[in-house]
């Protein structure tokens, strides 16, 4: 071996340190990211998600829940009611409110309220309006409203939606239309 340059032997060597300097840095980089997070970044939680653990409802459409409203909508209108209409999910969320034209102000809100009370016990409100005489407390409960006017939306024996309607003259009136936008579902 002249005096001319590295030896193979000596290149061999420093290009295998170099290689296992660079990989370290890598590793040791990959590692530190690793256990630092960003402040108000959390890891995700991974949690056992089998079959038993989990809850799968059923939910109206947008489209559906607007097909009921306007059916219960038009069913006031021939009978030259103003009124409003809510289709709320089986939480009470509200899917969708159509206030027909010259509906009192009152109506919307108390639509929404018809609808819940209907879906939380699966039950038409003029049924549950009854149940007031024997338990008062009842009406205390938020949200809700025990009046005629609102009908269940099941399906497979649960509860998925509830139809509210209100600002009829009387109640029964307000029911007829909600039901008649529960029909319009196909029930």
């Amino acid at each position: 071996m002249g005096g001319k340059g590295v030896s193979v032997r000596n290149r061999i060597l420093v290009g295998g340190v170099a290689a296992v300097a660079v990989t370290a840095g890598v590793v040791g980089v990959v590692a530190s990211n690793a256990d630092s997070t960003e402040p108000g970044v959390k890891a995700p939680v991974v949690a056992d998600a089998s079959d038993a653990n989990l809850l799968q409802t059923t939910h109206l459409t947008v489209a559906a829940a607007t097909k009921a409203a306007q059916a219960a909508l038009d069913a006031a209108k021939q009978e030259n009611q103003r009124v409003s209409v809510a289709v709320v999910d089986r939480d009470g969320n509200t899917i969708v409110v159509l206030r027909g034209d010259g509906a009192g102000p009152q109506s919307f809100e108390s639509a929404k309220q018809k609808a819940f009370t209907a879906v939380s016990w699966n039950a038409p409100t003029s049924q549950l309006a009854g149940r007031l005489q024997s338990a008062p407390q009842l009406a205390a409960i938020p949200g809700t409203l025990f009046l005629a006017g609102g009908a269940p939306v099941d399906a497979k024996g649960a509860p998925i939606a509830g139809i509210g309607v209100a600002g009829a003259p009387s109640g029964d009136q307000d029911e007829k239309f909600a039901q008649a936008g529960a029909a319009a579902l196909g029930h």
